[in-house]
């Protein structure tokens, strides 16, 4: 489940396995590693991965299927903003 999910991440943000790499400091070969289910990333990692993608490691690692947006710092106005663009995205 990791595997799919950080590709699918990665792939929403529209970057390739080399830039991923960088962003993280690693190689594309680690990320190659972790995307097919050679190597799971230390915790550590984990943790800068989840961070990165604003996701719980929860959801990186299939115990979760909830994904969260944090808005903290956003009015409540903001925030009623957003839930009915959330909210208008799932009626699609």
């Amino acid at each position: 489940m990791f595997d799919e999910r950080l590709k699918e991440l990665r792939k929403s943000l529209g970057i390739n396995q080399i830039e991923f790499g960088k962003r993280l400091n690693v190689t594309k070969q680690c990320i190659s590693n972790w995307e097919n289910n050679n190597i799971m990333p230390s915790i550590d990692m984990l943790i800068r991965i989840s961070k990165t993608f604003s996701v719980s490691a929860d959801y990186l690692l299939g115990l979760d299927d909830q994904r969260t947006l944090n808005v903290t710092g956003l009015s409540a106005e903001q925030i009623f903003h957003l839930q009915a663009i959330v909210d208008d995205l799932k009626q699609r």
